[in-house]
C-alpha cells in the first residue's frame, strides 16, 4: 500500500471507540454484516432500461449470500424476454455482490438486481423479520395456479374510452355494459388452466371453457362487447 508524503509526515493518533456496523434484520435474526454471505432472505426489485421501453421484476431466495432462486418477469419489451431467459441461466449460483455485477443482458434487468441488491444489504427484504425466510421455490409460488405472471393490459382513448385487455385473472373475452355504457364487469379465460388442460388431453374449446371466468356485475350486463374489436 502506498501513503502520500503528507501522510507519511503525520503523527500517529488513536480513533478511539470501533463501533461495529449497524446491525440489519435477515430471516428474524439480527445480524452485523462483515461478509456478502451474512445475507439471507427472498425479495424483489423492479428496473427499466433507459428509454424505458419495457421493465423487469427480479424475484431473488438468497441463502448464505448465495442466489438459489431466480424469478424473472418481464413486460412491454420483446426482446427483453429473451434476455431474461439468459439471465435465469446467469445469476443463480452467484453472490449477490457477483450478481450485481454481472451482465445480466438487458439494462432493466441489471437496475433490477441494483434496486434488489439494496434491499438486501439494508436490511429491507420482504423475510427480514420471517424467522428462517422462505423455502426454495417461493418465488415459483409467486405465480399461483398455471404459472404465469401477473399481467395487466389496458387501454382507453378520448373518443372510445377505455378497453381491458387482460386482468391478473386472465385474458378477457367480454366487457359487460350497463344502459350508460359504463364497464360493470368482464369475462376472462385463465390461460395457464387452459394450457394446462390442453396439456393433460382435454379438447382446446372444452378447455377455454372450463377455463372462464367472470369478475363484478357480469350477469347484469344490458350488453356486452368484445374489448379487442368492438
Amino acid at each position: 500500500m502506498q501513503y502520500s508524503s503528507e501522510v507519511q509526515n503525520m503523527c500517529p493518533l488513536q480513533r478511539g471507540p470501533h463501533h461495529a456496523s449497524s446491525p440489519i434484520p435477515v430471516e428474524g435474526r439480527w445480524v452485523n454484516p462483515k461478509d456478502v454471505i451474512a445475507i439471507s432472505g427472498v425479495s424483489h426489485g423492479v428496473g427499466t432500461c433507459a428509454p424505458q421501453q419495457g421493465a423487469a421484476k427480479l424475484t431473488l431466495n438468497v441463502k448464505n449470500g448465495i442466489i438459489e432462486e431466480a424469478l424473472i418477469e418481464t413486460i412491454g419489451c420483446s426482446g427483453m424476454t429473451h434476455s431474461a431467459a439468459m439471465a435465469s441461466e446467469l445469476i443463480t449460483g452467484k453472490t449477490i455482490l457477483e450478481a450485481l455485477n454481472t451482465d445480466l443482458v438487458c439494462d432493466a434487468i441489471n437496475v433490477a438486481m441494483r434496486e434488489i441488491f439494496l434491499q438486501y444489504v439494508y436490511g429491507r427484504t420482504q423475510t427480514a423479520f420471517s424467522l428462517d425466510g422462505l423455502p426454495i421455490g417461493a418465488g415459483l409460488e409467486d405465480l399461483g395456479k398455471g404459472l404465469r405472471s401477473q399481467v395487466g393490459t389496458h387501454y382507453g382513448t378520448r373518443a372510445k374510452g377505455p378497453r381491458y385487455m387482460e386482468m391478473a385473472e386472465g385474458y378477457i373475452t367480454q366487457l359487460a355494459l350497463d344502459d350508460n355504457d359504463e364497464i360493470i364487469g368482464y369475462q376472462f379465460v385463465n390461460l395457464g388452466k387452459m394450457m394446462e388442460a390442453i396439456g393433460k388431453g382435454v379438447p382446446a374449446e372444452q378447455a377455454m371453457t372450463e377455463a372462464k371466468g367472470q369478475y363484478g356485475r357480469f350477469d347484469e350486463a344490458v350488453r356486452t362487447i368484445d374489448p379487442r374489436h368492438e
